[in-house]
C-alpha cells in the first residue's frame, strides 16, 4: 500500500475531536511520513493548517532545486498553481508560492511549499493584504481527501 493510499484509508476513519488535531502516517516501504494538521474533518474533505512530508533523505542546493522544480510542475490539485520563487542554496532549501494568488477584496490568498535538503516538504496557506504595509497570517485551507492524497503523492514522488 502506497503513501497516499494509507493516507486516504486513515483519512476515512479519522473523525479528530474540537480543535486543532494531528494525524501522522508512515509507509515503511518509502521511509516518508506525513502529517497533516487539522481543524476539521469529515467523510470527504478537510479544513487544513498544514501538511508535512518527511523522507530521510539528504539532497544538496541541486537535488533541491530539481525536486522544487518537479513539485511545480506536478502539483496540479491546488487553487492556485505552484511556482518556484527562490532557492536558497547555502541551507538547501527552496520557496514555492502560488503563481497567481487568489484575490478576495483587498486580501491576497497563496499557498506557500518549502522544501529542504534533509527531505522535508511544508505546506501551509497565507493570506496578506494586498497594500504594501499589510502583514501576512497563515490561514486554514480545505482540500478533499483526494487532492490531499494526491498533492502527497506528487511531491513525494517528485523527491
Amino acid at each position: 500500500m502506497t503513501l497516499d493510499e494509507r493516507l486516504l484509508q486513515k483519512l476515512a476513519e479519522w473523525r479528530p475531536e474540537s480543535g486543532r488535531q494531528t494525524l501522522t502516517i508512515t509507509d515503511p516501504a518509502s521511509t516518508s511520513t506525513v502529517t497533516i494538521t487539522c481543524d476539521r474533518a469529515d467523510l470527504v474533505a478537510s479544513e487544513l493548517w498544514e501538511v508535512t512530508l518527511q523522507r530521510s533523505v539528504t539532497l544538496d542546493a541541486a537535488g533541491v532545486r530539481t525536486w522544487a522544480e518537479q513539485t511545480a510542475v506536478r502539483v496540479t490539485g491546488l487553487l492556485e498553481p505552484l511556482r518556484l520563487l527562490e532557492v536558497d542554496a547555502g541551507n538547501a532549501t527552496a520557496l514555492l508560492r502560488s503563481q497567481s494568488p487568489t484575490h478576495r477584496g483587498e486580501n491576497l490568498f497563496y499557498y506557500e511549499l518549502t522544501l529542504n535538503g534533509h527531505g522535508r516538504a511544508h505546506v501551509a496557506r497565507y493570506q496578506a493584504s494586498a497594500k504594501p504595509e499589510g502583514r501576512r497570517q497563515q490561514v486554514p485551507y480545505a482540500l478533499t481527501h483526494e487532492t490531499l492524497a494526491k498533492l502527497v503523492s506528487d511531491i513525494n514522488a517528485s523527491l
